[in-house]
């Protein structure tokens, strides 16, 4: 029974993120026609292109909503690809963290984000500096082919690298983990590494330091960031939504089911006294 419960849950939450906006509201089938920016609502994982950091900031003088000015760190990037429908608003995925373009310079193919608090806290992002390499990403169309998997671009920790080796043209990384993000991370599953779709190969959950293994094909390492980093070197994570959603909803409905097969149990054991 409850192997037929998690098949139901997946289903339904597969249903549920192919309809689900970045900001949380349900899209209705007049609304996909409406306009096509509107489409555009998570990310594959596939990356797009290989950016660069133009500038890191510290503002003093950004506008808030009420007139005044506050502070807050500010990320300039130069992207080609991804500046081609871009519009104000729009998010982008910058090494695996979705972000909200608060500029757009045509001209010079370069664009500006907010680095949020929360951002800086759980993402590498504010060690950037101008001239590294990034992984960029437009927001995808739902409905639209997805060669990678569902990625939110909301990034659950940072993970640092504690190997790397050859495979013949493969190459493999072991990556270390908090031990809040193994329980998510599974052999074969998926994960999403610096914004890029991956598969998982091996897990140890079982040590106080525990880690995950993936590799990458000859191809993805020609076009993706994480080849250039070395061991110590830290990486965004963002585990499967479908694992977190799949445990919230399971840890309401367990309890029931093992209430239901207490009482058919007890009822069976009635029926064999007769």
């Amino acid at each position: 029974m409850m192997q037929w419960v998690a098949r139901r849950l997946t289903g339904v939450l597969l249903v549920v993120l192919s309809t689900r906006t970045v900001e949380g509201a349900f899209l209705s089938p007049s609304t996909h026609s409406i306009t096509s920016s509107s489409q555009r609502n998570m990310f594959t994982g596939i990356i797009e292109e290989m950016g660069t950091v133009v500038a890191l900031e510290e503002r003093t003088d950004l506008p808030l909503w009420d007139g005044s000015t506050g502070s807050g760190t500010e990320l300039t990037v130069k992207g080609n690809v991804v500046m081609d429908g871009a519009y104000l608003g729009c998010s982008i995925s910058v090494n695996g963290v979705c972000l909200t373009a608060t500029e757009l310079d045509d001209d010079n193919h370069e664009f500006k984000v907010g680095l949020a608090p929360e951002t800086l806290r759980r993402t590498y992002l504010g060690q950037l500096v101008a001239g590294d390499a990034i992984n960029l990403e437009r927001a995808s169309e739902i409905g639209g082919r997805n060669s990678g998997h569902f990625v939110q671009g909301h990034v659950d920790g940072v993970g640092t690298i504690v190997d790397r080796w050859i495979d013949e043209n493969s190459l493999f990384f072991k990556v270390q983990v908090e031990p809040e993000l193994i329980r998510y991370i599974v052999p074969k599953g998926f994960i999403a590494i610096d914004g890029t779709s991956l598969t998982v190969c091996e897990v140890d959950s079982s040590s106080d330091k525990p880690w995950f293994t993936f590799m990458l094909v000859e191809y993805t390492q020609k076009k993706i960031i994480i080849p250039s980093k070395q061991v110590g070197g830290l990486l965004n994570i963002e585990v499967d939504v479908l694992g977190k959603y799949s445990e919230n909803a399971l840890a309401a409905i367990v309890p029931r089911i093992e209430e239901l097969e207490a009482k058919v149990k007890e009822l069976e054991n009635q029926l064999k006294k007769k």
